[in-house]
């Protein structure tokens, strides 16, 4: 897969939301607050496509601690799925946490997000939980984590 992947910035936060409740079919916008982009817009990742975003991952490079970097959301485009984008979305923010000297990857989704969790498993991500109540009562998640 040879995408058109650029560095993230802040003026990407309208055209990403204006898409992610139509790409997941149900309301998620609220997940991504518009300060991810405005504050890790260096570690975030955009594929463009000819109308807008083919792709995008949201990533952060721990300020508490060195060896960690965290991939808090990533979509892609129902039209561009199964051709490798995601995959390659991830990997470059691999290439770029291990540039900063980061040695681990973690993310989270909800138990009933089991594409994203075959997706994770796929890429290596060792996968724990449901961890209940991780976000607080209600708040399960599955934990994600790969060594870089």
């Amino acid at each position: 897969m040879d995408a058109a992947i650029r560095q993230a910035r802040p003026e990407d936060y309208d055209a990403i939301v204006a898409i992610m409740d139509e790409w997941w079919g149900r309301p998620v916008q609220h997940a991504l607050p518009r300060l991810f982009l405005d504050l890790f817009h260096r570690t975030s990742l955009i594929a463009d496509g000819a109308t807008g975003p083919d792709g995008f991952l949201v990533g952060i490079l721990s300020p508490s601690d060195p060896a960690r970097a965290y991939i808090h959301f990533a979509g892609v485009a129902p039209a561009a799925r199964k051709i490798g984008l995601a995959r390659t979305l991830y990997e470059r923010f691999f290439e770029l946490a291990r540039a900063d000297g980061r040695t681990m990857v973690g993310a989270v989704t909800s138990p009933l997000n089991t594409g994203s969790v075959a997706f994770h498993s796929a890429l290596g991500f060792t996968v724990t939980g449901p961890v209940t109540d991780y976000d607080g009562t209600g708040g399960d998640k599955i934990v994600f984590s790969r060594d870089l």
